[in-house]
């Protein structure tokens, strides 16, 4: 493999999953379909974001070198709190009739992604308190993704009055189809953040013992 595509090939990789997702069906099926909103959500945040992340600490590496313990902090309590705010009854269903709306959300998940998973890769180069930031900024987006999964999942009812009025003639009631996207919340969004974090955790834990162990 060439440097140079060692190097910006997961940036270019990154970026051609991102016009994939969307320029690609996802983005009509998510006004009709929640799941179908939770699948173009999870492909923003949980894949194409680490991939992108990944790829920048890569192509420009002296970007992690200037990231500090509370950006990664900072970068997942925005994270929170823009995903908790879309998936509030009145923005997710504007977000479904409003095609500019659904813009805004999308970019939003986007950045909010892209700057929790590049902390994370940014700091994992860093000292060792840089590091223990960035396993805190994906474990901590972990819990909340997998809390609001599972409050997706386990409703009683629709949480969203565009359930009836986007998708009349969609296979699954509206109840099924927001409990099929709790479920891709919680294994796709949960699972990708506390298996990076895991890593990162394993990573800082495995040198800390290198250091320890005398020469």
């Amino acid at each position: 493999m060439s440097p140079a595509l060692s190097r910006h090939g997961p940036l270019a990789a990154g970026l051609a999953l991102l016009l994939f997702l969307w320029a690609g069906p996802l983005v009509g099926r998510a006004e009709t379909s929640f799941a179908a909103h939770m699948i173009l959500h999870m492909g923003l945040v949980a894949v194409a974001a680490p991939i992108l992340a990944f790829g920048l600490t890569r192509s420009v590496p002296a970007l992690g070198a200037r990231i500090s313990p509370r950006f990664a902090i900072l970068a997942a309590l925005a994270e929170f709190v823009l995903v908790w705010s879309w998936h509030a009854p009145a923005l997710h269903d504007a977000a479904r009739r409003e095609t500019w709306v659904l813009v805004i959300e999308q970019a939003s998940f986007l950045t909010a992604g892209l700057l929790v998973w590049t902390a994370a890769f940014g700091t994992a180069e860093g000292a060792r308190g840089a590091r223990a930031a960035g396993v805190a900024a994906l474990l901590m987006t972990s819990m909340h993704m997998t809390l609001l999964g599972a409050l997706l999942l386990f409703a009683p009812r629709p949480l969203y009055a565009c359930g009836d009025l986007c998708s009349p003639l969609s296979i699954l009631t509206p109840l099924e189809d927001q409990q099929l996207g709790g479920v891709l919340m919680l294994i796709v969004g949960g699972s990708a953040y506390l298996v990076g974090g895991l890593s990162l955790l394993a990573r800082l834990l495995n040198e800390k013992r290198d250091a320890q162990v005398p020469a």
